[in-house]
């Protein structure tokens, strides 16, 4: 028999629970999706690295080079809007390794055969990259499967750590390799460190049946049914559900049209979107401090810094209910130190400011658990595939803006207004932000508990 709950009910009993980055360690899924994207994240730092460096000595352009540097990241946006229902439609065991293979293919290739030309080597990328947002889809939904209850919320907090640290590690790493071997030699590395990614992915993950098959395997080792409405409707009239853009283009309208969740997508994309538009201008602002563009690189160390620090203070030592409330305050402060910016401070007080910039980036673990919680279980991979494509999206579009203004006003003035603006979404989202916005939906219903991700089972992993 089928069991109902309230969601507001199941956020109350569990927000006085706090747990621990051992506790979260203890899983080995877990443990196994953390090596995946440690190695994901060396793998594609090393690949643009390399690839960069390898464009520019053959081409010497400055336009090749930026080229080849954005084609990691713009094909994204593609994948992201036409093809993250994979997500949800095949095993995500096979999808994280079979995306983790495709993503290793660009580094194996040029690698072994630098003399590509250089076009060839920029679609090779590009077609690898337009799948990346449906494996990291596959890897985001499988997580509550994985983890449970606060456990989550600090999954989530290693995979945030995780990426930033190993951003900074992997180009400290690839520049010591690019010093004693040539280019190919890194992007050849890049692509063993995926080969070796997917080869952890396809040994240590359990295998799981896709969510539009109706099941999901919870972090106790059941395997509940929870029917998607295409899959029934589609078996009832005698067809095939439809294809995968159709399915993608029609799961994103179906989450945008939820006010929840679209509170809580944008909540989780504006303030990012416009602090990066802040961070793209630290290197034009060095040098309207008369500085050499060498001084860049702590102010570029010092935001990924402060999300280091955030992440670990706000996730470890902050109880569920605590990371809630601080999220509009903490988006709030995002926006606040940039307005110094304006007057052009000394090298040491910009670093400062910068990294009280990134420590704020600790609001996102306060809507976590209310992101899950608001997603159809059949749409949770396709869900998370649509932030990650939202986030993509505007860091692409808002640096550009970003650097008109800096043209106009110079680039101290135009990272405090991107401070300004940061400040402005975070009131316009302090609904989302602390949890007073809410879907009819939610409005006391009940639901069921196995479309729940995340359940509590009782059971310790």
């Amino acid at each position: 028999m089928t069991t109902t709950t309230p969601k507001s009910r199941r956020g109350r009993d569990l927000a006085g629970a706090r747990a621990t980055y051992r506790s979260v360690f203890a899983v080995g899924e877990f443990r196994v999706l953390f090596a995946t994207l440690l190695m994901f994240v060396l793998g594609f730092e090393f690949e643009i690295l390399g690839l960069s460096v390898l464009v520019y000595t053959q081409t010497r352009s400055a336009f090749w080079t930026a080229f080849a540097f954005s084609m990691g990241f713009a094909p994204q946006v593609l994948g992201g809007a036409l093809f993250t229902s994979l997500a949800d439609r095949l095993p995500p065991r096979l999808l994280i390794s079979a995306g983790l293979l495709t993503r290793a293919a660009p580094g194996l290739v040029i690698g072994l055969w630098p003399a590509l030309p250089v076009p060839a080597m920029l679609a090779l990328v590009a077609v690898a990259a337009t799948a990346t947002p449906v494996f990291t889809a596959a890897n985001s939904a499988v997580l509550p499967d994985v983890l449970d209850a606060d456990r989550y919320v600090l999954g989530r907090s290693v995979f945030s750590l995780t990426g930033s640290a190993t951003q900074i590690i992997g180009l400290g790493i690839g520049g010591a390799i690019l010093a004693a071997l040539p280019a190919p030699r890194l992007l050849l590395a890049a692509g063993l460190s995926l080969l070796a990614a997917a080869v952890v992915a396809r040994l240590g993950l359990r295998p799981r049946p896709a969510r539009t098959d109706g099941q999901t395997t919870r972090p106790d080792g059941q395997t509940t049914r929870s029917d998607s409405t295409d899959g029934r409707a589609a078996r009832a009239n005698g067809r095939a559900p439809r294809g995968i853009v159709r399915a993608t283009m029609a799961g994103n309208l179906e989450l945008l049209a939820d006010r929840t969740v679209r509170g809580l997508l944008l909540a989780q994309w504006l303030p990012a979107w416009f602090v990066t538009g802040a961070e793209s201008l630290i290197v034009p602002y060095a040098g309207s401090l008369g500085l050499p563009p060498s001084t860049a690189s702590p102010l570029l160390a010092a935001t990924p810094a402060g999300m280091l620090l955030g992440d670990v203070v706000v996730g470890r030592f902050c109880r569920p209910a605590a990371r809630e409330r601080l999220a509009f305050p903490l988006a709030a402060l995002m926006g606040v130190p940039l307005l110094a910016l304006a007057f052009r401070p000394p090298l040491p007080v910009t670093g400062a400011v910068l990294f009280a910039c990134g420590f704020g980036f600790a609001y996102m673990l306060g809507v976590q658990q209310a992101f899950l919680d608001s997603l159809p279980g059949r749409l949770r991979g396709q869900a998370f595939g649509l932030n990650s494509t939202g986030m993509m999206t505007g860091q692409g579009l808002v640096p550009p803006l970003a650097g008109g203004l800096a043209a106009a006003f110079g680039a101290g003035p135009a990272m405090a207004v991107a401070g300004a603006v940061t400040m402005l979404a975070a009131l316009l989202l302090r609904g989302p932000l602390t949890g007073r916005a809410s879907s009819p939906a939610e409005a006391g219903a009940a639901v069921d508990v196995d479309d729940l991700p995340g359940k509590v089972s009782g059971r310790v992993v």
